[in-house]
């Protein structure tokens, strides 16, 4: 019987790009403006990203446009997202008898908890400049501040596969 042996080198790296979005703005208004000024056709995806975080799990909402011809992927994902808990108090105190409900919060990329939106792009390094959608992205009035992450040193890599 053969034995095969896989290495991390057999499997190829989807490269993409990363970029934060500080805003105010809701979802769908954001994507509206993003297809404004980068002339993309972002549009509610109906499967959002799920995320399993200790607290339980939750989803964030994704927005999404795949370009045919260039074979280029964008989408855009919310990275804040608010877990309820509820909890039934079983002791017998003067609290005691009702259930307590508490609100966490959940981030799809934890290490940027100040970051609202994600707007990630595959299949795009040959095709697109970064610096040009950033300076595209910075135009739109809502937003506080938008700038492009090193996709290596992300050390949530892998809540980026969807």
């Amino acid at each position: 019987m053969a034995n095969f042996k896989l290495s991390i080198e057999d499997f190829e790296e989807i490269d993409f790009y990363i970029i934060a979005l500080h805003t105010p703005l809701e979802d769908y208004r954001l994507a509206y403006f993003l297809n404004l000024h980068l002339t993309i056709f972002l549009s509610k995806n109906k499967n959002d990203v799920e995320s399993q975080v200790k607290e339980g799990t939750t989803s964030f909402v994704r927005f999404t446009f795949e370009d045919k011809e260039k074979f280029i992927k964008w989408d855009l994902v919310q990275n804040k997202n608010e877990i309820e808990i509820f909890e039934n108090k079983t002791s017998k105190d003067l609290f005691s008898g009702f259930d307590a409900k508490f609100s966490t919060s959940a981030y799809l990329l934890p290490e940027y908890k100040k970051v609202d939106y994600f707007l990630k792009i595959e299949n795009a390094v040959n095709e697109i400049k970064i610096n040009e959608i950033v300076s595209k992205i910075n135009k739109i009035e809502s937003i506080k501040m938008v700038y492009a992450i090193d996709s290596e040193k992300i050390k949530s890599k892998n809540n980026l596969i969807f």
